[in-house]
């Protein structure tokens, strides 16, 4: 066995083969005692390694995902016991240094309520009579603030996956997406059990729907903050640099923070090696003729007025519901609108000016077409006016939209 660990190659096809065994249905505690030298130095890098290279070859994300659970109980001896010491190097680094408190913090609270959640449930499967009404009163105060655990997975989703999958890390993260949308799911269901419970005396259904859907939903959670805690955070620990960290921190204190332009720079220096020059904005950079395309490309037709109440720019979208020719550039909007509408325009661009309002909108039926015109006041990020935004949308089609068509129905 020590020739193997020794040997990396056959290290990686032996933990791949464990867990093709896993998903063929061997039994957790039978590979555990077979391969429990080797499993004792795996860590969460390596794992998820382990994970990615097998998406790679084909093994579905789904399939990876039905078995996340059976991994960790797997693995879960060895990931404790190189949790502390994954800690302990990374936090010498100043840049790793409590990067992470928030959503440790976060995990805490979630822990906490899974527990008092625990609790109540527990005294509703022994309550009668008049007992059973202010227990689900307090079931679903602690279910309602169990619910922002969806906040918490958004940040991961969209602040901690895209820095892994920059390092080809896309696997593992799919795989965390997916169960967090089964907790989603789950807690969607929780909260009609409860809706359908109150008034009610209890009884077996009750009973039933707890065992079957309200623990399954807190035991999923559970699992969640321990794969956070013991492969996701010590993951990143180990991957991502000094600049990344810092990116992230920002992120997770503000999320909409616009202060990246150490990365924006390296994109734009990215462009220019081929020959293209960049637009280095709040978030990203974008080419001219990306952001041309862009702004065609959008569902709604728009005109910029600058500071001057001059016309400086109209999209060339498929549709105009308004005519406009390219004499119109330069142009004082007051001059784009008949005399009886002028004084309006001018109202609006004075309230915007002095910061009375921010925004107006008008609804129009144009020859059986629903039109929904909006202005908004464009201020810099000091609050100086700086121009007028006006937006117009066909909704016609969406005034009938009813009901939900989610992704999942794309082919319908």
């Amino acid at each position: 066995m020590s020739e193997l660990i020794d040997n990396r190659k056959h290290r990686q096809e032996t933990l791949k083969g464990i867990i093709r065994d896993l998903h063929a249905g061997a039994e957790v505690e039978d590979v555990k005692e077979r391969f429990g030298e080797l499993l004792d130095q795996v860590g969460a890098a390596e794992i998820a390694d382990i994970e990615q290279t097998l998406i790679n070859e084909g093994l579905p994300v789904e399939e990876v995902q039905r078995l996340c659970d059976v991994h960790v109980a797997v693995f879960k001896e060895s990931l404790d016991k190189q949790l502390d010491a994954v800690v302990a190097k990374t936090e010498q680094m100043s840049h790793v240094a409590g990067a992470l408190d928030p959503l440790k913090e976060e995990n805490r609270n979630i822990t906490r309520l899974v527990k008092e959640t625990q609790e109540i449930l527990a005294k509703i499967s022994e309550a009668t009579g008049s007992d059973i009404e202010s227990l689900i009163a307090e079931w679903r105060d602690k279910h309602n603030e169990l619910l922002k655990v969806d906040q918490h997975y958004s940040k991961k989703e969209n602040i901690l996956f895209p820095y892994l999958e920059r390092y080809g890390i896309s696997g593992p993260s799919s795989v965390m997406w997916g169960t967090h949308d089964e907790i989603r799911a789950q807690l969607k269901e929780v909260t009609q059990v409860i809706n359908n419970a109150e008034g009610k005396p209890g009884g077996p259904q009750l009973a039933a729907e707890i065992g079957n859907l309200a623990l399954p939903a807190l035991n999923a959670i559970s699992e969640m903050v321990y794969k956070e805690e013991n492969i996701l955070f010590p993951l990143c620990m180990e991957t991502f640099t000094e600049d990344e960290w810092k990116e992230i921190t920002l992120q997770l204190d503000d999320p909409m923070a616009t202060t990246y332009r150490k990365r924006d720079t390296l994109a734009s220096a990215a462009l220019s090696g081929i020959g293209l020059q960049g637009v280095d904005l709040d978030v990203g950079v974008l080419t001219p003729e990306q952001i041309n395309l862009v702004l065609t490309h959008l569902p709604i037709d728009i005109t910029f007025v600058n500071e001057k109440d001059e016309v400086a720019y109209f999209s060339l979208g498929k549709e105009r519901f308004f005519e406009r020719t390219r004499a119109v550039i330069g142009r004082k909007v007051q001059f784009c609108h008949p005399p009886s509408s002028m004084g309006v325009v001018e109202q609006i661009l004075q309230d915007f000016k002095s910061g009375r309002k921010d925004s107006a909108e008008f609804w129009i039926n144009a020859k059986g077409t629903m039109l929904h015109i909006r202005y908004f006041a464009v201020r810099d990020k000091e609050g100086t006016y700086r121009g007028t935004l006006e937006v117009t949308q066909n909704i016609t089609e969406i005034q009938k939209l009813t009901g939900e068509k989610r992704i999942y129905d794309y082919e319908q």
